[in-house]
């Protein structure tokens, strides 16, 4: 009968040791990469762009009381300065009188559109019932000055216009400082500073022009 004799084992050296401890921390990784790849549709994981870009739909619709009154204040203030524009056509006799009304046009009618715009996404309503408060305070003209400037022309007209525009505009920027103090959406209160830039820029323009009639 055979004897069969057992090598005795080797111990493993510190090399050999070190090295499966490395291949062993690559191959957990490895894994622990994958299955975070894995899980990148899963609730509460990393999603750093989708999160960003959440934070800023919902930072561009946040609005508060304020920002909608000066919306709603806003479009009738604006209708009514477009109606006073639109009868220089054909009565005006100053160029620069013409050349207001035509900047007023052009920079108001878009704004009406954007501010409409608003109040429709807030689902808030354009109009405020009575509109309380908006009144001459505003410097919103009575039915009488709009009908007493319709039936004028040439110099008296030019006159007239210049000082009702001018009283209209202080309105406006008046409730254009009111909401970038108390407004919270950020487009509304830019389009209130550039509405207070111009038509402070316009008020000079038109007092000018009375200065020399």
């Amino acid at each position: 009968m055979t004897a069969f004799t057992c090598a005795p084992r080797r111990k493993p050296t510190p090399r050999l040791a070190a090295l499966g401890v490395i291949v062993a921390g690559a191959l957990i990784l490895s894994a622990c990469s994958s299955n975070s790849d894995d899980m990148g549709g899963m609730p509460g994981m990393d999603h750093g762009s989708t999160t960003s870009s959440a934070t800023a739909t919902s930072t561009t619709g946040v609005y508060n009381e304020a920002d909608v009154k000066f919306a709603q204040m806003m479009i009738p203030h604006h209708e009514q300065a477009l109606e006073m524009a639109e009868l220089a056509n054909g009565r005006a006799s100053d160029s620069a009188i013409k050349n207001i009304a035509a900047k007023i046009e052009k920079a108001q009618d878009p704004e009406i559109t954007t501010l409409k715009g608003w109040l429709q996404s807030w689902a808030k309503p354009e109009a405020m019932g009575d509109m309380p408060g908006m009144s001459m305070g505003e410097g919103m003209m009575s039915d009488k000055d709009m009908k007493g400037l319709k039936s004028m022309t040439g110099a008296e007209f030019d006159k007239m216009f210049a000082q009702m525009m001018i009283q209209h505009h202080d309105g406006a920027i008046s409730m254009a400082k009111d909401e970038q103090k108390k407004g919270h959406n950020a487009d509304a209160k830019k389009m209130a500073g550039g509405i207070a830039t111009g038509q402070s820029t316009e008020v000079k323009q038109l007092q000018s022009i009375l200065d020399r009639l």
